[in-house]
């Protein structure tokens, strides 16, 4: 068992910024329209509250924006004129319904509507078109469309607020065709334009970039936009924390990578942003963090995620703007429909409203306080102008519980390995302790914990041990609902010598919010809590 200790002093201060709520991911824009979505939205806005959303598919077919049509042609010519239309009808109701959570968009144009492509190529289950437009100049007056749309429906000072990011992953050749990279610059640069022309006030950045050739592509981007005087007003990339993945049935597995180089990609970026005179402090946004990419990966539903993501938090803001946690919900079709409600898809909560560890992960730093008084690799501490703390710590433990098996001699061995690895975790070796020790001023203290752990809100288990419905019950969708509770423990103390100490005890994977405040303790007439058992 490891065994940590931590003195805050009155005066003591840790660099943290928590921008974790500012935006949050969703799948394709079309999504939005169904009473599942809405209903999960609509809980996560109610108990952590982003700022900001941002989703794929905005300008696809089945958001039916983008129509061509033609006229009747003169008498004695062939053919009429091609015209174009546009409809924003679907876009309305979904940003309307943003809007009315508190939500703005974060706008990512794209993808490209099939009558303007100019290619075939699509991506997901849903075939989302991913080639350059056919006529850029057709591609700038539908950005411009819509921009105008929204600056009348919603007014020009609330789209300003909008930031507009171009294009999806285009190093990526299953986003972008051919991964071409003189191709997007010239999609950005078209883009950006159009958006600036609508008003100069209005945000717009990119690449949008995930983790290949990632700094080849960054470096030449803003060296395009510096040599061409390009408009750009904020840089945006993807970062995701697994190496390559191995399939098994409707699933994959992937190796977590250690937090420290998940880090390496948004510090890598900072520093190409900031060695350019001209971008030096540019908001840099992650449009996009998760463990892993693949919404078929079951680490998604577990404790090993939520800890993880509880690490990352704690360090993003420290280079970026901004980190999206992708998505908020599993109402999510990129891989097709999942076939249970625990599938490994990417979201805080499960189909049914049921949430995963990682949903509290946000609740809890949605809690915390602006200073930070304390920060290491295992917790951070926050503070108020009244003195009261609020902190969350956490015990990420990177072994693999699970391991896609291979002949059946290897399934006996692999079966081995996951008991001796499920006891493993468990055991006091994977445990550390806590030892916190706080100069405070002499008063009665309440200190209030909430555990999530792999004995406490863990509803993958417990769907795990129900015998993995496909298809739950409502009376099973309430009981998971109910066992996806933090452990909720509570103790008054009475400090005589200026000095509050604590002890937290965090098995394998757990995530420990807790406050630290001040009380004046009132009682009624004739009660004692001596006499009144479980009272003390």
């Amino acid at each position: 068992m490891n065994k940590l200790s931590h003195h805050i002093k009155a005066g003591d201060t840790a660099p943290f910024k928590n921008n974790a709520a500012f935006c949050i991911g969703t799948g394709r824009m079309n999504l939005a329209l169904r009473h599942e979505y809405h209903k999960q939205l609509k809980k996560v806005q109610k108990e952590i509250g982003f700022s900001y959303i941002r989703g794929h598919g905005l300008f696809h077919d089945d958001m039916a924006v983008y129509h061509t049509y033609k006229t009747d042609g003169i008498a004695g010519s062939e053919d009429g004129f091609e015209k174009e239309e546009y409809n924003f009808t679907y876009i309305d109701l979904v940003f309307d319904d943003y809007l009315a959570l508190g939500l703005k968009p974060f706008v990512e144009l794209g993808f490209m509507p099939k009558q303007m492509a100019s290619g075939a190529q699509t991506v997901f289950w849903w075939k989302g078109n991913v080639t350059p437009p056919s006529d850029y100049d057709k591609w700038a007056r539908l950005v411009c469309a819509a921009i105008k749309h929204w600056i009348n429906r919603y007014g020009l000072d609330e789209v300003k607020t909008w930031p507009f990011e171009v294009w999806n992953e285009p190093n990526l050749k299953v986003f972008w065709q051919d991964a071409d990279m003189p191709e997007y610059f010239k999609l950005y640069d078209v883009t950006a334009r159009a958006v600036k022309s609508c008003h100069p006030g209005l945000k717009v950045g990119g690449p949008a970039i995930c983790g290949v050739n990632d700094e080849l592509w960054m470096r030449m981007f803003l060296q395009y936009c510096k040599e061409n005087n390009v408009p750009l007003d904020f840089v945006t990339r993807h970062a995701y924390g697994t190496e390559m993945p191995e399939a098994d049935g409707h699933y994959v597995y992937q190796q977590l990578r250690k937090p420290e180089e998940f880090m390496l990609e948004p510090l890598g970026s900072r520093a190409i942003i900031d060695s350019f005179p001209e971008y030096k402090d540019m908001e840099m946004h992650i449009t996009e963090f998760n463990t892993s990419y693949s919404p078929l990966n079951p680490v998604h539903d577990t404790n090993q995620n939520a800890a993880y993501v509880a690490r990352l938090l704690s360090e993003l803001g420290d280079s970026c703007a901004s980190y999206s946690y992708w998505t908020f919900g599993d109402v999510f079709e990129e891989a097709g429909v999942a076939f249970t409600p625990f599938s490994g898809c990417f979201g805080l909560l499960t189909n049914g409203s049921i949430p995963k560890p990682t949903y509290f992960t946000y609740v809890f730093y949605k809690n915390l306080y602006e200073k930070a008084v304390a920060k290491s690799e295992n917790f951070i501490i926050t503070k108020a102008e009244n003195g009261d703390l609020r902190g969350i710590a956490w015990n990420l433990v990177l072994e693999n519980k699970l391991s896609p098996g291979g002949n059946s001699s290897e399934k006996t061995t692999n079966s081995t390995k996951h008991e001796f690895s499920q006891f493993s975790l468990n055991d006091s070796h994977n445990s550390i302790i806590i030892d916190l020790t706080i100069d405070v001023s002499n008063g009665t203290y309440f200190l209030l914990t909430k555990t999530v752990d792999e004995n406490h809100c863990n509803p993958l288990k417990n769907w795990i041990d129900m015998g993995s419905p496909a298809y739950p019950s409502k009376q099973q969708i309430k009981l998971l609902r109910e066992c996806a509770k933090p452990l909720i423990t509570t103790k008054q103390s009475e400090v005589k010598d200026e000095l509050f100490s604590t002890t937290l005890n965090l098995s394998a994977n757990a995530v420990c919010y807790f406050e630290l405040q001040k009380i004046v303790p009132q009682c009624d007439r004739g009660f004692r809590k001596e006499r009144v058992p479980g009272a003390v």
